[in-house]
């Protein structure tokens, strides 16, 4: 009997396929499939594990975003109502000022112009003292003359005190 090489190809087929078989490659397979199935589902369960994590991380960040939001809001509103009472009171502080500034500027004023009116006084008081001396001196003579310039400059002294 001749075998041809269809036979031999067939032969050699089923030996493989018997080789495999009682290897247990088909088991193997399948156990490697099954391993990477749960590999893969493995992979997916610790995703959507880690996906819903990165949600809770992006609430809890966006809840405290806003919240340091307020917070600056609320920093900023009371930098704004110190820096207005500040300048209320550097504006009342300035008032305060000027109104003292200027009633010392009018309490000099008034001191410089009771200083001029004494000085006025002082010198009309001169003039009428040299006036009436002289015309004294024209109408009168002698020792009455000066007696009564003594008793009109004491009158006069008198009176301006």
């Amino acid at each position: 009997m001749h075998f041809d090489a269809t036979f031999w190809a067939t032969a050699a087929l089923f030996l493989f396929f018997a080789l495999i078989a009682y290897l247990k490659v088909p088991g193997m397979m399948t156990k490697a499939l099954d391993d990477r199935s749960d590999k893969i589902r493995n992979d997916l369960e610790e995703a959507r594990r880690l996906r819903e994590e990165a949600q809770q991380l992006l609430a809890e960040y966006q809840r405290k975003r806003k919240e340091a939001e307020q917070e600056a809001e609320g920093i900023i509103a009371s930098a704004k109502r110190e820096a207005e009472a500040l300048a209320k009171d550097a504006e009342r502080k300035t008032e305060d000022y000027i109104t003292r500034r200027t009633a010392l500027a009018e309490q000099k004023i008034a001191q410089a112009e009771g200083q001029a009116l004494a000085e006025v006084k002082e010198t009309a008081v001169d003039l009428a003292v040299e006036a009436a001396q002289s015309v004294i001196a024209k109408k009168m003579s002698g020792a009455a003359s000066a007696d009564m310039f003594k008793s009109s400059l004491a009158e006069l002294k008198s009176r301006m005190n």
